[in-house]
């Protein structure tokens, strides 16, 4: 079987580890790429789009989707295959961008860990996950990797988005849609709405986990991800 070149994206403060339990690399090449480099959707889906193959099978978790739906937008005909994972096609909502701008603030005031630790993990991981310490400390490695910079570009690149459920009805390429039964960022329901507008769309609901289900059930998600690689013909 030929490597089908693939494409990760991550999350917001996420990079290359939230994927790297996904065991991917016997099927596809694989590359994640850094979504924290410019501060609008389309920005980051272009500098994507310029150094990506001809043709790809396309992932993206969260911030990820939204770029990969944009992606979508842009150049539907060089995605392969589409994977979408926690992630919410709607414009923002007016308390969403109030709640950003403030983070912004936080941010240039010196409580970018003040965020990430009393606001994002409360919500970010499933319940059971929260006192876990090896665990939480690959998500704070992760965001400050990403960094103060990083985060401010993807906070102004989320609160700028534009409202992508008009793309999906156009979206022909096999798609999986995937989500943490517990998630409480992007709901179930956000994830059922993708399938339903998406034609060729089936979805997945990986319990016991809340919004990073590639780190939260990595034998599950990567099990999936296989199988979404391995099915369907290139159109």
């Amino acid at each position: 079987m030929q490597k089908v070149p693939l494409i990760l994206l991550p999350g917001t403060l996420c990079d290359e580890q939230l994927w790297e339990s996904m065991k991917l690399s016997d099927l596809a090449d694989v590359k994640v790429y850094d979504v924290s480099k410019a501060d609008t959707i389309e920005g980051i889906a272009y500098g994507i789009l310029a150094s990506a193959p001809e043709r790809f099978a396309l992932a993206g978790l969260s911030l990820g989707g939204i770029i990969s739906l944009e992606i979508m937008r842009i150049a539907p005909g060089r995605v392969i295959k589409l994977a979408l994972l926690d992630t919410n096609p709607n414009p923002p909502q007016p308390e969403q961008i109030t709640g950003w701008e403030r983070f912004i603030e936080m941010t240039n005031d010196g409580q970018f860990l003040d965020i990430l630790h009393n606001h994002l993990l409360p919500v970010l991981i499933h319940p059971d996950r929260r006192h876990d310490e090896a665990f939480v400390s690959k998500i704070i490695e992760m965001a400050e990797k990403v960094g103060e910079e990083g985060y401010i570009n993807q906070l102004k690149a989320v609160m700028t988005r534009s409202d992508q459920r008009p793309i999906l009805s156009t979206i022909e390429c096999p798609t999986m849609i995937l989500v943490g039964k517990e998630d409480s960022v992007c709901p179930v329901h956000m994830s059922e709405y993708l399938q339903e507008n998406i034609p060729d769309a089936r979805l997945e609901i990986v319990y016991q986990s809340g919004h990073l289900s590639t780190l939260e059930q990595p034998e599950k998600v990567s099990a999936l991800l296989r199988d979404w690689l391995m099915k369907g013909e290139e159109r």
